[in-house]
């Protein structure tokens, strides 16, 4: 979808597909005040709710319900705003939204696409690019930590972050563009200005912005974690013990799970994508290669690999021959499962042998060692159990942040150079501030911003 440069006004239903208490038809445009008080028959107060009933252009009632009417600017697309709020069954909004139309063709009232409203708050300086899409990451809060994130972004706080690390580069901008206008002075710039130490003080705050944006993506997008292993180490019994349910089928014969079993749970609010996979081995059974195949690839896409063995027997030949394929810079847990089989003394010399105390043991039947491996995975994800939320972020923040740190890192190695080259320093510090603008949308092509939206649901 490319982002609209159309000013018709636009109209949706804006609750959630299906029957409902109530229903929402929304419209939104310039200057809709006189139409919409000729619609409801009255006069509207702004912000005002209006008890009416919903009458057709042949005067028979259709529904009834409030009318709001929210005068822009100061509303929440930034236009006049017309909300319809009756009874939610999809007939009934179905014929208020088709009258609304036909009485709005000489206005040019058209359906809207999908984020369009949030798109004209975006383009009214409603909202910013970022706070635009925290609006749909409200709305698909898996969790309740994911919930208050997005609200945090849409209240502004990832913004103001990123508004306080590009003031900061501005004003270093300003700085060096002066000093270029002045060559005679380019030799004490670093110096007189302490160039070199506000550049690193940048670095460290958006090092500090780039710690968050990275955890509040996995709050977002969640870990793709898979378990791996050799058959029967009880990788079923395993995911059926961290989902709480049983979702995957556990038998004692080897080679039960022939394809891949993906349960989503949370972990102090933090969502994981757990893949129960067919067990590594040689096998001549058609069905059960094709399955080891699936699990190959599942490995080569994940987040983290739960390597689980059996404590009765680790380090044999075949993990060892698991570990070599596994893929390099993918973290891996090695984790010993079956604890609850050994006795004591054991169990101690399984502990000794593995590694000591960071050896993860576990018991997927007694629950033994689960709360330690929960911990685990969340440290890979780098949440921090308990503390603050922080607000939420997508990839493209991510990388934007990563651009923006590998320009202003290119500027401290031209700083550090004998023979300092301003132009080059001031160019590095361009391309960071526009890579931060690409966040808040100060610096966004259409495309980006079409791609964004066509994301929304319709009628938001």
């Amino acid at each position: 979808m490319a982002i609209s440069s159309s000013l018709d006004p636009i109209i949706a239903i804006a609750t959630a597909p299906g029957r409902g208490g109530i229903g929402i038809v929304r419209i939104s445009g310039t200057g809709l005040r006189p139409w919409a008080e000729a619609l409801c028959g009255q006069a509207l107060t702004d912000r005002h709710a209006h008890f009416l009933r919903f009458v057709d252009v042949q005067g028979e009632v259709m529904d009834e319900g409030l009318a709001l009417f929210f005068p822009g600017p100061h509303s929440y697309t930034g236009e006049d705003v017309l909300e319809l709020q009756g009874h939610g069954g999809p007939a009934v909004l179905q014929r208020v939204l088709q009258d609304c139309l036909a009485r709005g063709q000489a206005l040019g009232l058209r359906l809207a696409q999908p984020g369009e409203y949030t798109q004209r708050a975006f383009l009214n300086d409603r909202l910013d690019l970022a706070q635009a899409e925290a609006v749909a990451d409200l709305i698909e809060a898996s969790s309740l930590a994911a919930a208050r994130s997005a609200m945090a972004s849409l209240s502004g706080a990832f913004s103001a972050e990123i508004q306080a690390l590009s003031a900061r580069i501005v004003e270093l901008r300003t700085l060096v563009e002066a000093t270029l206008d002045f060559p005679e002075e380019e030799i004490d710039f670093l110096e007189k200005y302490q160039a070199a130490e506000r550049l690193q003080g940048v670095l460290d705050h958006l090092q500090q912005v780039l710690r968050t944006a990275r955890s509040g993506l996995v709050l977002r997008e969640g870990l793709h974690v898979v378990l791996a292993g050799q058959p029967n180490v009880g990788k079923s019994s395993l995911l059926n013990a961290l989902a709480g349910d049983e979702v995957a089928i556990v038998t004692p014969i080897a080679g039960t799970t022939r394809d891949r079993v993906v349960q989503a749970i949370h972990i102090e609010g933090v969502p994981l994508h757990v893949v129960d996979t067919a067990g590594l081995r040689d096998t001549d059974d058609p069905v059960e290669r094709l399955g080891i195949a699936r699990t190959w690839a599942e490995i080569a896409r994940a987040q983290v690999i739960v390597h689980l063995q059996d404590a009765r027997q680790p380090g044999d030949a075949l993990d060892a021959a698991i570990v070599a394929r596994l893929p390099a810079g993918t973290p891996v847990l090695d984790v010993f499962n079956k604890v609850d089989l050994l006795d004591e003394a054991a169990r101690e010399a399984a502990t000794q042998r593995l590694g000591g105390a960071d050896v993860l043991m576990v018991s997927a039947r007694s629950g033994e060692g689960l709360d330690a491996l929960r911990r685990r995975l969340l440290q890979i994800a780098g949440w921090t159990p308990g503390s603050e939320s922080p607000w939420l972020a997508r990839a493209r923040h991510v990388r934007a942040l990563e651009m923006a740190q590998g320009h202003l890192v290119q500027a401290a190695g031209h700083a550090a150079q004998s023979d300092q080259v301003l132009d080059l320093f001031a160019e590095e510090l361009r391309l960071a501030h526009e890579a931060l603008g690409e966040i808040t949308g100060e610096f966004s092509s259409d495309d980006l911003l079409g791609r964004i939206f066509s994301s929304f649901c319709i009628g938001k």
